[in-house]
């Protein structure tokens, strides 16, 4: 895994992370990991129950969010805001890329902070992320909780 992205003093994004990888990210500081992506995704991909044991070995707190970029919904990121709001800080939060779990971050700024997407997707740009779809999921979204 290419190292962290630090959004903020509170959470980091990463792509996948290895068992190998958790005892330096526990060294490193980190007292969470968050896991957005759904078990299976790719082949070899170790499986959440597998990284969740070992992350709890190593005095790591660990939650499972599992998203799909295009499948996002209000509920995802309630879970998502839930898992920093109570889990020790900071969290890493990771998916393939860490593009995903950075959209999620940015959802929960914008559903519950009242950010507006396009600063989040430019900051986002300056740290190498290309959040471009957060005003699209956005508007989904607030839709979705229009019918609701």
């Amino acid at each position: 895994m290419p190292g962290p992205t630090q959004i903020n003093d509170r959470i980091s994004v990463a792509g996948q992370i290895e068992l190998g990888e958790l005892a330096d990210l526990a060294k490193t500081g980190f007292a969470t990991i968050i896991n957005n992506r759904p078990d299976g995704e790719e082949p070899g991909q170790p499986d959440h129950a597998t990284v969740e044991a070992a992350a709890r070995k190593l005095g790591l707190e660990y939650r499972y969010v599992p998203v799909t970029t295009g499948a996002i919904t209000r509920k995802d990121v309630a879970a998502f805001q839930n898992a920093l709001l109570r889990a020790p800080q900071p969290a890493l939060a990771h998916c393939r890329s860490g593009t995903r779990s950075y959209i999620l971050w940015a959802l929960t700024r914008v559903l519950y902070d009242g950010e507006a997407p396009l600063k989040l997707v430019a900051e986002a740009a300056t740290k190498g992320y290309d959040l471009r779809v957060l005003p699209a999921l956005v508007e989904k979204l607030e839709a979705e909780k229009g019918e609701s």
